[in-house]
Order: structure tokens, then C-alpha cells, then sequence
């Protein structure tokens, strides 16, 4: 069976110091992303880079906000970018397919469904998915915080074996990276916190910086796929990485042996799409941070928050105001609030459908 890999391409591995796209470097991502196709992965490709095969295409007719420079320039280095893509795959005979999606796309579980059944349709058919935020469209609050966040649930939601996120550092050191003495930490286990390690910076082109890095590879490693963080840069990573693992410089997520169900993989990463929130008692608190997987029940709420349909994700915060799981809601928001307090009725959220925070 073939090793399903998500492999992650920021912006600061693709563009040169001008903020324009380095084919050079598109061009060897592809020759690696082939290698892993001929050696046993299934390759997904989450690639950045919209931006800056755009930038040098128009000069604008007027001054443009950031939005609006966001809107034009990637509608046009889309276009560019998938046909660079194209030409340089077609070389090796890959036929490649291109997915474009937003954050809302993932926030009800009917289009997290069509989603993977259109990527697993391209596996199936020897197709190399291609993915990226429709930047276009995606603008402020509906925006990823960058394809790091877009990889993530894309690796989970594919139920991959590896994340591979390439930027342009070679993984997470363990101070200063301008200190010589400083060096990469090469693994650490899923639930480990390195934020001591990490400043709140981002690159040039790119939204996120490595904080986000950190948040999604904490996650996504804690449902059991092994994340990656690598330089983009650095000649053949890829291969490295997969034939000489233990000398090629990266900073390694050890998987949580105790993988979570598809659907909770969903939940784990629907946070932000919350349409309520429930407030609950501290023996409910107790219950649900027991050694037993457990449902939440009506007579353990206060309150309901939030205007939520049945299905719906809703945060499941203590009487603290921390919000400590997330689920699909059996009830809606008027029906939750009539059954307050009450026992012997149906979990408001059933444990196969509630994730803890």
C-alpha cells in the first residue's frame, strides 16, 4: 500500500527576494514530488505561491488596497501558477488536478465530504491533487490563517501517514537561531509545547509564521499523523527526508499512538466554526475529563449560547468560560435550552461526535 504524504509548499520556499516566483525552485519541488510517486507515496500537494506568480503580471491601473491586491494579483497567478505546474509534470507524464477551497468549505460535514471524495477520486486515478485557498474569494474572517492551517485538515481529513510543511528554515530551534551554538530540535513527542521556542513572526510573502506552525502540527500529530517541519530551500529535502531521515535537518512530530475516528479528526479542527456554545457544571467537567470516553448530557448544561441547528459544531466551555471540547450538537439551540438540567433524555452530544480541547 502506498504511503500517503501531504506535502506543504509556503510562499517563502517559492518566491525569490523580489517577491516574484522562483521556477528554479517550483521546478525541483516537482522533480521530488515525482520521486516520491515512483518510491511507494501518494503525494498531495498543498502549494502557496498564487500571489507572487501574479505580482509580476499588471500593474495596476489605481493604488489597491491589500484586499484588493490580494483579489487581483492571485486570480491571475492562479492561472499562471497551476499552468507552471502543469507543463513541468507533464514532462514526467503526471497528470495533475487542481482543488481550490475555502475555510466555510469545512465547516458542515456534507462539503468536508465532498472535498475528500474529489481528492480521493484523483488518487484513484493516478492524479496528483494540487490544493490551495481560493484567495479570490477568501477575505478576512473567511481566510485560513495560512496553507499551513489548509494542510492540516487536509491531512487529516485524507487520512494521510505524513504532513510535510516546507518552509524556509530547517525546523524548530531550541533558541536564537542567529546563535551558532543553537540547533534544531530533531524530534519532539505530539503533545510536547515548544511555544518558549517559538517568536511571533511571519515572512515576507506568507501570512503565518511559525507559531502557526507549531499550533498545526501539535494537532495534527495528536490524531496520529506524523508531522514534518523542513527548509524548502535545501537541495532534495524531500528525498532526503524519506531515504536518510536521521541526517536531513528537520524538526519531527511524533503521531499520537491512539489515532482518533475520522469524524472526530473533522471536529478536532472546526474550532473556528463553532455556531454556539454550551456552558456546563463541574461534574460535568469532571465526567468528560475522565479515564472514560463519555457523552454530554442535558443535565449537566447551564447554558446555551448561540443560535445552532442540529449537527451543528458547538464549544463545550466550563463554568470558568474555558472552552475544554467541541461536538456535533444533538439539538438544536431551542430545543438544547428545553431540556437544560433534565435526565434520561439523549446526549446533547454523543462521544463519537465530541472532541476534547
Amino acid at each position: 500500500m502506498k504511503k500517503r504524504i501531504v506535502v506543504k509548499v509556503g510562499s517563502n520556499v517559492l518566491t525569490r527576494a523580489d517577491g516574484n516566483i522562483n521556477v528554479t525552485r517550483v521546478s525541483a519541488i516537482v522533480d521530488q514530488i515525482v520521486w516520491l510517486r515512483k518510491h511507494g507515496y501518494e503525494p498531495i500537494l498543498v502549494s502557496s505561491g498564487s500571489l507572487a506568480c501574479g505580482r509580476g503580471e499588471l500593474s495596476a491601473s489605481r493604488k489597491l488596497d491589500s484586499v484588493q491586491q490580494r483579489q487581483l494579483f492571485s486570480s491571475i497567478g492562479q492561472v499562471k501558477l497551476i499552468g507552471l505546474y502543469y507543463d513541468l509534470f507533464r514532462e514526467y507524464g503526471v497528470c495533475i488536478g487542481q482543488m481550490l477551497t475555502m475555510k466555510e468549505s469545512f465547516s458542515t460535514r456534507g462539503e468536508y465530504l465532498n472535498q475528500r471524495a474529489c481528492i480521493a477520486v484523483m488518487l484513484e486515478n493516478g492524479v496528483l491533487p494540487i490544493i490551495n485557498e481560493n484567495d479570490p474569494v477568501s477575505v478576512t474572517e473567511l481566510m485560513f490563517t495560512d496553507n499551513d492551517e489548509l494542510a492540516g485538515l487536509v491531512a487529516s481529513m485524507m487520512n494521510a501517514q505524513t504532513l510535510v510543511i516546507l518552509t524556509n528554515v530547517d525546523g524548530i530551534y531550541n533558541g536564537d537561531p542567529k546563535d551558532p551554538t543553537t540547533r534544531v530540535i530533531p524530534v519532539v513527542s505530539y503533545d510536547r509545547d515548544l511555544s518558549e521556542y517559538v517568536q511571533e513572526t511571519k515572512s515576507n510573502f506568507g501570512r503565518g509564521g511559525m507559531v502557526t506552525k507549531l499550533k498545526i502540527a501539535g494537532k495534527v500529530a495528536d490524531e496520529g499523523i506524523r508531522v514534518i517541519i523542513a527548509n524548502g530551500t535545501a537541495d532534495n529535502i524531500l528525498v532526503e527526508l524519506a531515504e536518510h531521515p536521521q541526517e536531513a535537518m528537520h524538526t519531527e512530530f511524533r503521531p499520537n499512538p491512539n489515532s482518533t475516528s475520522r469524524i472526530k479528526k473533522w471536529i478536532a479542527h472546526s474550532e473556528s466554526f463553532a455556531h454556539g456554545r454550551v456552558v456546563i457544571n463541574a461534574e460535568a467537567e469532571e465526567a468528560l475529563k475522565g479515564d472514560r470516553a463519555v457523552s454530554l448530557l442535558p443535565v449537566g448544561v447551564t447554558a446555551v449560547e448561540g443560535d445552532f441547528e442540529e449537527g451543528d459544531i458547538i464549544d463545550v466551555v466550563n463554568s470558568k468560560g474555558e472552552t475544554i471540547a467541541l461536538g456535533c450538537s444533538g439539538y438544536s439551540a431551542a430545543e438544547a435550552r428545553k431540556v437544560i438540567g433534565v435526565h434520561d433524555v439523549k446526549p446533547l452530544i454523543h462521544y463519537d461526535y465530541l472532541y476534547m480541547e
